[in-house]
């Protein structure tokens, strides 16, 4: 606990803002107008915590996803991201065979998604929501290498719950938004996208207004030079990329041909909310199997990430999502199959 406090205590520092004029002119409490830019050494604290040995790889169900989760929440209290249900936790169960093929020995572990919840200021665009999110659960134990045998998953997939983070700090503190925000993170990614799924159906079942949705999905290392930042899976499916490129003013999100291939569309968290809610839903990432070769590796580990590169895509997403979150219409949307 000690440990957590003291990297928590960081935060307070990485998160202070400067009195000048933000992105769109946003005012702060105190009236001021505010900026705030996502730094590499906030990044690097977050990760040198979520990827480190203290969490055992953040297995769903563990002590380690578990401490996880708890420096989340500490994280969302001290930026003043609130919960949106009556906690930050949206608890569920996966029922897992624990005893090979025929065994008939089953468990139930039990897991939970982080929901933290960015009010819109507008008061009729705030009734509306935009879902930023990423997995915060990892595979545990991996094949052991020169004595280390925990996944630590630094960039699968800390680096993209640490991008929706900083993502809810940003709006948190510049109150830039007219729609209203979620930052979602999800376990049992690993175990078939079991929270992203139980979230997605308790979310249709209360009718709310979600208007888009993007998960964040190993953005820890960048792409070959002449390369677009990132891409979008299921590219084809709606304009978002366009518009987000729009919005922030370049080309950040491009196509990636194998992310088709690979239908990658339905192997991340982004899934479940474009099939119940038939909403413009679909994960962004900078890993593109070329350019990092730790994929469920022990040695995906803090080290070796590139925060300069996460900080600048982050502060990117930034000024894009203030353009899908303040206009006036819902101009994001699914095309024509």
């Amino acid at each position: 606990m000690k440990i957590i406090l003291s990297i928590f205590s960081l935060f307070l520092v990485f998160s202070c803002s400067v009195r000048q004029k933000g992105l769109d002119g946003a005012s702060g409490n105190d009236g001021s107008l505010t900026k705030v830019e996502v730094s590499a050494n906030s990044i690097k604290t977050s990760m040198e915590y979520l990827a480190s040995d203290e969490l055992n790889g953040r297995a769903t169900g563990s002590d380690g996803i578990e401490k996880a989760a708890v420096f989340i929440e500490s994280y969302f209290k001290g930026n003043n991201i609130k919960p949106f249900f009556e906690n930050y936790r949206d608890n569920f169960t996966v029922k897992r065979n624990v005893g090979g093929e025929g065994s008939g020995e089953v468990i139930e572990i039990k897991g939970y998604n982080i929901v933290g919840f960015v009010e819109g200021n507008d008061p009729k665009l705030k009734n509306e929501f935009v879902i930023l999110g990423g997995h915060y659960d990892h595979i545990g134990q991996g094949r052991e290498v020169e004595g280390d045998s925990i996944a630590n998953g630094a960039n699968d997939d800390a680096s993209g719950t640490i991008t929706a983070m900083e993502l809810g700090r940003y709006f948190s503190k510049t109150k830039s938004n007219k729609r209203s925000l979620l930052i979602t993170l999800f376990a049992a990614e690993e175990m078939g996208l079991k929270g992203s799924a139980h979230l997605a159906e308790r979310l249709k079942s209360q009718g709310l207004n979600v208007y888009t949705m993007i998960n964040f999905e190993m953005v820890g290392v960048p792409r070959a030079e002449g390369k677009s930042m990132a891409y979008m899976s299921g590219f084809e499916r709606s304009n978002f990329a366009p518009k987000l490129n729009e919005y922030a003013g370049e080309e950040v999100v491009g196509f990636f041909p194998k992310a088709k291939e690979f239908q990658l569309f339905f192997r991340s968290d982004n899934f479940p909310f474009y099939k119940e809610l038939n909403i413009p839903a679909h994960a962004i990432s900078t890993f593109d199997f070329t350019n990092y070769e730790y994929y469920h590796h022990v040695d995906d580990e803090a080290d070796k990430m590139d925060y300069e590169h996460m900080a600048s895509f982050t502060n990117k997403m930034a000024k894009a999502f203030e353009g899908i979150l303040n206009s006036p219409n819902k101009e994001v949307v699914l095309n024509e199959e």
